[in-house]
């Protein structure tokens, strides 16, 4: 049958068309048009009549659209009534949970900016994200108001809201978490105006009576998503209307298999391109039930396998590291899953291949699928569909994107096996970094073809099937159970300790995040590396970076290894440590 589809797409297809992966894809999606509506505006339109579809599962606590889109319009409300108005950016700052949702919708919904951040950021972080955004308005997990209450009046913002993982949850679970975790959760003071609860934000929205209506166009500005681009140097990600709807719109392609009523598990976060647009919006749209994990854990993941059998599920490969060592998954049937996709890191083929080799085990008629993307284009731009999932490969374009392989040193197109820069042009690109043009200029270039090209910063090729092949990383980055981790952010902050003269990073393989953070040091005259300072260095990394940025070893040297040009050779280091491995 794919033999026919593929001979009649080749015999038939636009020949005006040089997008030779439209191959692979059925006719009529080969002229697939994306939409010019808002995000709220397109869901709305896909849901149409069917209201009374669950959205949201949340602990087994299952909300309908019907609900789902009364809190978003409640919340709409309520953001007009404290004066956020079209284009301003309001600062979103909680796990996976449905006041998270309701909260992003309800701001496209008046024609605001979602800035999305993540929870576990450190006051540094949060503080230069928010003035960098110049937000006004922050939704905040209500346990990190201790960690973020001092910063927080460094920023722009006048009004936060607290919200805590346990308003959706079922009564039993409310009061479980409450009793051994929200009791000890530091709140503000009454009389502190600048905070007030969830409850008594909603209370406003259900009192204001005014117009809120947007006119909201494809091009605004909806998401603003954060990376550390090509330099380590946070940055916010622009996103339109458009480009997300794109990538749903495409995602919706890729799982053609996936009926309404069909189940997905959401973990990735949303405060991630890849977690908020393929495993929130585009189950969303297509009428999956969506069940949200505001953060990993074993029993739960097991329980939710065992008794709601869902049909997709997306992760990071150090998530299914830990299910398929995980002994409770013994018994587990997976015979109704439809697509399982790894993406966030590099999946080695000993992995893909230990991972299908479970699947079939457990009943599954699937393999595990590949993608291959960055925030700077949402999510994904490539996927790996079944008859182009080749072991190592990150599969095809996704449809409307269109691949080519630059040199790294000219920028010309290579050919044909060559390895160079992974270069991608497509509806989901960005529209820029946040007040920072000349990085945008450097990863948005316009080619001599008069098409828009994202230098991805990484290095691969197209095999001459047409399947596109990841071999390594250009910019010096790591990922740590799917977080990109910059080496030179974390060298920054340990040399700011005055023990510290001169710091190195790099990636070591972990059993389970893939890789972790290993720092070479060489100190100050008059200290040694010990546990006291291990324990300085990391809790000052704790306060000045994510957890996961947090190195895992530290190593003393009397100096560091150089290149020729006198620059430290990490490299060398990462050598080291792999033949170290190797003896063991």
């Amino acid at each position: 049958m794919n033999f026919l589809k593929n001979l009649y797409t080749k015999i038939f297809k636009n020949k005006n068309n040089s997008n030779e992966w439209l191959d692979f894809y059925d006719r009529e999606n080969q002229t697939i048009k994306f939409t010019n509506r808002s995000i709220y505006n397109y869901l709305i339109n896909e849901v149409g009549e069917d209201k009374d579809y669950i959205a949201l599962n949340y602990f087994e606590n299952r909300i309908s659209y019907n609900e789902m889109f009364d809190k978003i319009d409640i919340c709409a409300r309520a953001l007009r009534s404290y004066g956020v108005k079209e284009g301003d950016i309001v600062t979103i700052c909680l796990p996976n949970m449905p006041e998270a949702l309701y909260a992003f919708y309800a701001c496209n919904k008046i024609g605001a900016i979602a800035d999305m951040v993540h929870p576990l950021s450190s006051p540094e972080q949060i503080k230069f994200y928010l003035n960098e955004s110049k937000s006004r308005f922050l939704f905040l997990v209500d346990f990190d108001y201790e960690k973020f209450e001092k910063v927080i009046p460094e920023t722009l913002v006048y009004k936060t809201i607290l919200t805590s993982p346990k308003l959706s949850m079922p009564v039993g679970l409310n009061i479980g978490y409450t009793l051994t975790r929200s009791i000890r959760t530091k709140r503000p003071r009454m009389i502190d105006k600048d905070y007030m609860s969830w409850h008594e934000f909603m209370e406003k929205g259900i009192e204001y009576k005014k117009d809120y209506k947007a006119n909201v166009k494809k091009d605004d500005t909806a998401i603003i998503l954060h990376s550390g681009g090509t330099t380590g140097t946070p940055k916010g990600i622009m996103i339109s209307n458009y480009s997300f709807n794109a990538l749903a719109r495409q995602s919706a392609v890729n799982v053609i298999d996936v009926r309404p009523k069909d189940k997905i598990i959401t973990i990735l976060p949303i405060f991630h391109g890849f977690g908020l647009g393929v495993c929130v919006h585009t189950p969303l749209c297509l009428k999956v039930e969506t069940i949200l994990m505001p953060e990993y854990d074993a029993n739960r993941f097991y329980k939710i396998w065992k008794n709601d059998r869902p049909h997709v599920i997306l992760g990071v490969p150090t998530l299914w590291e830990s299910m398929i060592t995980n002994k409770k998954f013994d018994n587990v049937d997976m015979s109704q899953l439809k697509y399982i996709v790894s993406g966030g890191d590099h999946l080695s083929v000993a992995s893909e291949e230990k991972i299908n080799k479970f699947l079939k085990k457990h009943g599954a008629k699937v393999k595990i699928a590949k993608g291959y993307g960055m925030t700077e284009s949402v999510a994904a731009t490539a996927y790996t569909f079944p008859d182009c999932n080749e072991p190592g490969s990150i599969g095809i374009p996704m449809i409307g994107n269109t691949y080519k392989i630059c040199d790294i040193d000219t920028g010309k197109e290579v050919k044909r096996g060559q390895e160079g820069e992974i270069c991608v042009n497509g509806p989901t690109l960005m529209k820029g970094y946040l007040n920072n043009p000349k990085e945008t200029k450097h990863m948005l270039r316009r080619h001599d073809d008069g098409l828009t090209w994202l230098h991805t910063g990484d290095i691969g090729y197209i095999a001459e099937n047409g399947h596109i092949f990841y071999t390594q990383r250009l910019k010096r980055m790591m990922c740590v159970s799917g977080f990109n981790v910059y080496p030179s952010m974390i060298e920054e902050v340990l040399e700011g300790h005055k023990a510290v003269k001169q710091a190195c990073v790099i990636g070591i393989p972990h059993q389970y995040k893939v890789h972790v953070p290993k720092a070479f040091l060489v100190l100050n005259e008059g200290y040694k590396l010990n546990s006291k300072l291990e324990k300085e260095l990391s809790e000052l990394c704790k306060h000045k970076l994510a957890v996961f940025s947090v190195p895992k070893e530290y190593e003393e040297r009397e100096e560091l290894p150089k290149t020729m040009y006198n620059k430290v050779d990490y490299k060398k280091l990462e050598k080291e440590e792999e033949e170290k491995r190797l003896k063991k």
